[in-house]
């Protein structure tokens, strides 16, 4: 019998298999993946594949995973390979990974340990009890004659800007140079900012009595609390003429805790920065949305710590979500800050001021006697917080006419935002410190990478009258849908009872 082609099922099979292998064929240098969450974490970054598409030569990932973890680990070696899948794919073929598990091999445990990862103790479920494991979560990245490690990798979160990180330092040739600068007896900036900054960038520590070297291309300064010199002032000035940035933590105020007081600091500092269109006010804001102090209270016969809101202490979450350093960012949380104004100072037309970030609409100014108790009865200021939001970081952008060369200047109003027990002991203020430091060396590639994956989601704050209508809707609005389900229930019967009569009538 003659096999008819167009009906039999060969045909349309051979059709089948050539559209697949041309898909796979076409698939294998463009793909595409629908990543729905909010910040697009299942899918790689433009900021990491600008960093993948400076590599030139041959890249190794080795990842030293153990098989049948438990419940989330396994989750993360699945995220892992699947990010990793997404490097090799945009690498044009530079970047190579493959997963061992070493805990199968005594040769591949020696090597793991070898480049720097060592096992982590698990407790898990196994034949119904409780056991001990030893296991490896680990990946070392190779490259040249260099090689970076993440000796743990415990959870998802930032893993993209982990390893995005490691291998931006594996491929940049030079590091550049920033300064910590010192003008008097204060501390420039805490060990954990300055260890992350590190990681990026060399860090060096100069006094402004010295001229800025011309390789120094960006300086923090923390806490001015006396006045420049002359020779200070100029070398500042010159610095910024020549197209440097500066990241100056600076408020108006220093707190005294011991007796709940504060004192006005008197500084030519805030002289020069009128003159970049930067005017601190002579004030401390307070916010209602704020953090908490534990203040020591009476409770019967014993006294006791009890959390109480400090508006000294404002939680920001207002952010410029048009300018590149702050419009990831979801919080932030400033000490005794004082208010920025803007429009207060007349600037020529080659400055350009932009504000960062602002309180939220209950505030108030403190001035003249900074009283800094936090008990609403000794501190009646603390009860009216009604004025709207204030500024309390900016950005000022100067251009010398002579150079046509661009210096910047961003300022946060807090004298204790670079220090351990001010706000550089918050992880979110790290972020701010990285973005602003990448954005004033020019080198923008990990700013949006690094704020994306942020998972702090705050409540947004909503009005007095809006809060009060959605309790009267969350009270009424079950009881009506009740009593309209129970009306149609109702005549639901009357008609079934209706038919049921027509039918035996």
């Amino acid at each position: 019998m003659k096999l008819d082609m167009r009906r039999s099922i060969l045909l349309p099979a051979a059709i089948l298999l050539v559209i697949l292998v041309l898909v796979n064929m076409i698939s294998r240098n463009w793909f595409l993946r629908l990543d729905l969450t909010d910040n697009k974490i299942y899918s790689l970054s433009e900021s990491s594949r600008s960093v993948v598409s400076k590599i030139d030569d041959l890249l190794t990932m080795k990842v030293y995973f153990s098989d049948n973890l438990p419940g989330e680990y396994g989750n993360n070696r699945r995220y892992l390979q699947d990010i990793l899948e997404e490097y090799e794919a945009y690498s044009n073929g530079n970047i190579r990974f493959e997963f061992y598990s070493p805990e199968t091999d005594e040769d591949l445990e020696k090597d793991a340990q070898k480049s720097g990862i060592q096992p982590v103790q698990l407790q898990v479920v196994e034949n119904d009890k409780l056991e001990v494991k030893k296991v490896f979560m680990g990946m070392v990245i190779l490259y040249e004659d260099k090689r970076e490690v993440i000796p743990v990798i415990q959870t998802t979160t930032g893993l993209e800007y982990a390893i995005t990180t490691k291998i931006k330092k594996l491929v940049d040739t030079e590091k550049k140079i920033l300064a910590i600068a010192r003008t008097g007896d204060e501390t420039p900036a805490n060990d954990n900012i300055t260890n992350l900054l590190r990681q990026s960038y060399q860090v060096r520590s100069i006094n402004l009595k010295n001229p800025i070297p011309e390789t120094i291309r960006v300086i923090l300064m923390n806490g001015v609390q006396d006045s420049l010199t002359t020779e200070e002032e100029e070398n500042l000035k010159d610095f910024i003429a020549r197209g440097g940035g500066v990241l100056l933590a600076q408020g108006r105020v220093k707190p005294n805790l011991r007796t709940q007081r504060g004192n006005e600091i008197k500084s030519n500092i805030f002289d020069l920065l009128d003159q970049y269109g930067l005017h601190i006010q002579k004030n401390l804001v307070l916010d209602r949305v704020c953090g908490r102090v534990n203040v020591m209270q009476n409770m019967g016969f014993f006294r006791m710590n009890v959390p109480m809101e400090y508006p000294f202490l404002p939680i920001i979450r207002n952010f410029n979500a048009d300018d590149p350093v702050v419009g990831g960012l979801e919080q932030m949380q400033l000490i005794f800050p004082s208010e920025i104004k803007l429009d207060s100072v007349v600037v020529d037309s080659n400055i350009s001021v932009t504000p960062l970030l602002t309180t939220s609409n209950h505030t108030a100014t403190m001035s003249g006697f900074y009283n800094l108790s936090p008990d609403p009865q000794t501190n009646p200021l603390l009860k009216k917080l009604n004025q709207p939001k204030k500024i309390l970081a900016a950005r000022a952008e100067i251009i010398n006419p002579e150079n046509n060369l661009m210096g910047q200047i961003i300022l946060v109003s807090d004298s204790e935002f670079l220090l351990d027990d001010g706000g550089g002991a918050s992880p979110e203020n790290h972020v701010f410190v990285l973005n602003a430091v990448d954005y004033l060396m020019g080198d923008r590639e990990l700013i949006a990478l690094r704020s994306r994956e942020i998972t702090n989601r705050p409540l947004k704050e909503i009005s007095d009258d809006a809060k009060r209508t959605w309790k009267w809707v969350n009270i009424v609005l079950p009881s009506l849908l009740i009593v309209a389900f129970g009306f149609y229930r109702m005549r639901w019967k009357k008609r079934q009872a209706s038919i049921l009569e027509e039918l035996y009538d």
